[in-house]
């Protein structure tokens, strides 16, 4: 197995040889709580224990410290962490790190290892696209990777590069490109539906909102796994980039827009997840892929439009699109009654301005189904947070010409009245969750890089993984 960027293979000949003796020797790196210091300081020699004392080195999370060797190089290091199974806590090192390899300086239990391998190759991170990284991540010397871990990692730097691709190299036909890769790469069987054939085919939603951009609009799928299996449908939202359409955005509210199909990059990087495990699940992905862009047919303020459920929809403000998409999709997805659907978007601002960037919200009408996914947050340290599907406020999507509107003049409950929008597009018998994520990182910080980021997605996974019945 090809190992992932910021990993070196380890030479258990030479894993113990003085890094100054050969450029190649990994150098000794010790992981330290600060709970744990002064024991192990005491452990050092006195010129060690000086040395950490003179630096003022506390093992604080995200600290780290290099240790003197002969000839002014470096003997190894220290690194400062927090919660030992929660990948970020590692996540600084490829960056603070001096360059070149490092080992581990003694065995860790295998939950933290894995932990330790996912923040590392999450720190290490670059997108490189289109310029070189300005310096290489440190490596750590492994034997080898976990293939889980490594499935994983790249689940969510697969995520992050589809973000970060700019809307010329990512609109609707490059995510279908990716989309049918990834089910040829895994034995799916994979179709799309573009241009005025989703009006043929009766997604006339999807429809509306892509049809003023030059790539036309399309509804991607893909199945894959046993008809015997637990049935699960995923839909994410791909709006390649979004300009708001004739409620047009300012400039710093357009700028990163990019990022509006980040829902359906976790839908398509999860469901590549899952094929790559071999989870005895039943599978189905959706994505309506579309730029929401502005042209002489582009969807107008007020105009009603026609769903698949067959509810009508008044278009209160064109920049409310990634619900008109999705309502399309997640008909389609609850016409098959799979056992759980479950939806990705960067829907509203109105969750961030609830929750902030980092706190993905959750809608769920099912309590099982809530309950399993935060607790499946809590223990991957991938959190997330629960909002209320507040059905009285559907009296905010009031239309008085159609059965329902796409938002409505007041700015209360922003991101509830989304999903309450969503919800009614889903039956009431259906169990379906939704999760309104940001999908991207205003700045850098140790293993979030300023640009796209998954959120979510290891917390779902392992919930599919123990509804598949795989809780190892």
């Amino acid at each position: 197995m090809t190992l992932p960027n910021g990993f070196v293979r380890l030479d258990p000949a030479r894993s113990d040889v003085e890094a100054n003796d050969s450029a190649q020797a990994p150098r000794p790196l010790y992981l330290i709580h600060r709970d744990h210091l002064a024991a192990w300081r005491e452990r050092q020699t006195p010129a060690l224990a000086q040395w950490l004392l003179a630096h003022g080195f506390d093992a604080s999370p995200g600290s780290m410290l290099t240790l003197p060797g002969r000839d002014g190089g470096f003997a190894g290091a220290v690194l400062g962490i927090g919660d030992p199974l929660d990948p970020f806590a590692y996540a600084h090192a490829p960056s603070v790190l001096p360059p070149g390899a490092w080992r581990l300086d003694a065995a860790i239990e295998d939950a933290a290892l894995r932990a330790l391998h996912l923040g590392w190759g999450l720190g290490a991170y670059r997108y490189t696209r289109y310029r070189q990284a300005p310096r290489a991540p440190a490596q750590l010397a492994v034997e080898a990777l976990d293939a889980e871990t490594a499935d994983l990692l790249r689940a969510c730097t697969r995520v992050r590069d589809m973000i970060n691709t700019p809307t010329e190299d990512m609109g609707p036909e490059q995510l279908e490109a990716i989309a049918r890769e990834i089910a040829q790469a895994h034995g799916a069987r994979f179709r799309s539906i573009v241009g005025d054939d989703l009006l043929a085919q009766n997604f006339p939603a999807i429809h509306a909102v892509g049809r003023a951009s030059h790539r036309a609009p399309r509804l991607l799928r893909l199945d894959w796994g046993d008809e015997a299996h637990p049935h699960v449908t995923l839909v994410g939202k791909g709006v390649c980039f979004d300009t708001g359409g004739l409620d047009i955005k300012p400039a710093d509210g357009m700028r990163n827009m990019k990022k509006d199909m980040g829902g359906a990059a976790h839908a398509l990087a999860l469901a590549e997840l899952v094929m790559a495990r071999k989870l005895p699940l039943r599978l189905t992905l959706l994505v309506p892929a579309v730029e929401n862009s502005i042209g002489p047919n582009a969807f107008r303020p007020g105009e009603v439009i026609a769903t698949r459920k067959g509810v009508s929809v008044e278009i209160d403000n064109t920049d409310a699109e990634g619900r008109v998409i999705l309502c399309d999709a997640l008909a389609l997805a609850a016409e098959d009654k799979p056992e759980w659907l479950i939806d990705f978007a960067t829907l509203t601002g109105a969750a961030r301005i609830a929750l902030g960037p980092d706190l993905p919200a959750l809608y769920a009408n099912d309590e099982a189904l809530a309950q399993g996914w935060l607790d499946a947050g809590l223990e991957t340290r991938d959190p997330l947070w629960r909002m209320p599907l507040w059905r009285p406020y559907l009296r905010y999507l009031t239309s008085n010409i159609a059965d329902l509107a796409n938002g409505g003049p007041s700015r209360m409950a922003g991101s509830v009245t989304a999903a309450l929008y969503l919800e009614r597009f889903v039956p009431a018998e259906q169990k379906w969750a939704h999760l309104d994520v940001y999908s991207w990182n205003d700045n850098d910080r140790p293993g979030r890089p300023a640009g796209g980021e998954a959120q979510g997605l290891r917390a779902v996974y392992a919930l599919l993984k123990r509804r598949a019945g795989r809780a190892d």
